[in-house]
């Protein structure tokens, strides 16, 4: 066998420990947190937006961004009962920031450290997205203080003071 068609097959192989360890988190499987478990089950599983005023997801949608993804962060927002949000943005006090993809490192990084200091639940829009930005990430879950959820799309920090510290890949 050649090498070329070797090195073809056993492809799917670089990504196997990434996809075995998320194996046991599938579908809630494994979270021992009554309240991430509830946050998989009537957030991030619905199909469909389950509030009558979707804000956020109009939001985002006028801003391009992918349905599901969309309905998600509503569902997120309408599960935690926050009040307020912002875009790429902190300046007004509210309950939720999502953070795009396009911010850069500097305003990122200044923007979870604001949130963790005002108890603000940060969303990091594909964490993912290359390699210093999967860096960058990583570093902010080991230095925040609280839950964190990694959704392979988007990370959620919650800076609830009353939440351990704990990481969750779903």
């Amino acid at each position: 066998m050649k090498l070329r068609n070797l090195k073809r097959r056993l492809y799917g192989l670089t990504t196997l420990p990434e996809r075995v360890s998320r194996v046991r988190y599938f579908r809630g499987h494994g979270v021992h947190s009554p309240f991430v478990y509830q946050l998989v089950r009537q957030a991030f599983m619905r199909r469909e937006v389950v509030t009558r005023e979707p804000v956020l997801y109009e939001a985002l949608r006028e801003r391009g961004f992918p349905l599901k993804r969309a309905v998600q962060l509503q569902n997120l927002y309408t599960h935690c009962r926050y009040h307020s949000f912002s875009i790429d943005a902190l300046d007004n006090p509210c309950d939720l920031c999502v953070v795009s993809e396009k911010s850069n490192e500097e305003t990122t990084r200044e923007l979870v450290e604001r949130a963790a200091r005002r108890h603000t639940t940060v969303v990091l829009l594909s964490p993912y997205e290359g390699r210093n930005r999967a860096v960058m990430c990583r570093e902010i879950v080991e230095n925040h203080g609280c839950t964190s959820v990694d959704k392979r799309a988007f990370l959620v920090l919650f800076s609830d003071p009353k939440l351990p510290k704990q990481h969750y890949r779903i």
